[in-house]
């Protein structure tokens, strides 16, 4: 039994919404991320979730797409250690309408290392990156649901200082939701209310 609390959120002034559990702090001013993305975090675990809306990638098949961002993913982030852990087939979203088409989801679980910011390698933590890609054609837009849970967190990394190092305490010892649910929640909520954040729409 957990304790989180989970509510609705607005994403993108208002545009789309999905739920997750009010814990994760809305952190997309303070660390100035892109205005493609919307992050929030659970500063005292460590985890968390970011929605990013990206242009289409048209050379890219609905089949294993959240593999290929997953792998994109840990290009960007000079990840080591790369391993995919599952996948899911292509699954429509019929919640998810533009013009009566549905958006198609599909899904990966992988595991890397990682450091946070410019610490370099000697501080990576292993995590566990839930990835979902839904896929939105009529928009030319591909939506990142992207949650991260630590496994085991590096001595050296700045989130010792708040967590700890070594293994990460599982979430339901804490009363917390474990991050695959939220993970989950969040994918399976996610709404768009306005379709003009997409420019095309109209």
């Amino acid at each position: 039994m957990t304790s989180d609390i989970y509510t609705e959120r607005p994403l993108f002034g208002g545009a789309i919404s999905s739920t997750f559990p009010s814990r994760f702090q809305d952190v997309s001013n303070v660390r100035q991320v892109p205005d493609h993305q919307e992050a929030y975090v659970d500063p005292a675990r460590d985890e968390s979730l970011i929605v990013e809306l990206l242009d289409f990638k048209h050379d890219v098949g609905d089949n294993g797409s959240a593999v290929w961002f997953l792998q994109d993913l840990a290009n960007e982030q000079e990840a080591e250690g790369v391993v995919v852990i599952e996948q899911s087939g292509v699954i429509e979203a019929p919640g998810l309408c533009y013009r009566n088409i549905p958006a198609v989801v599909t899904t990966a679980v992988g595991q890397m290392a990682i450091s946070k910011g410019r610490q370099g390698r000697q501080a990576q933590n292993t995590v566990r990156v839930y990835l979902a890609n839904l896929r939105l054609k009529e928009v030319d837009t591909d939506v990142l649901i992207t949650a991260y849970e630590p496994i085991h967190i590096n001595p050296l990394s700045e989130s010792a200082s708040t967590v700890g190092a070594g293994l990460a305490v599982p979430a339901t010892q804490t009363g917390c939701m474990p991050m695959a649910e939220v993970f989950k929640l969040a994918v399976s909520s996610f709404k768009v209310h306005d379709w003009s954040l997409f420019g095309s729409a109209v």
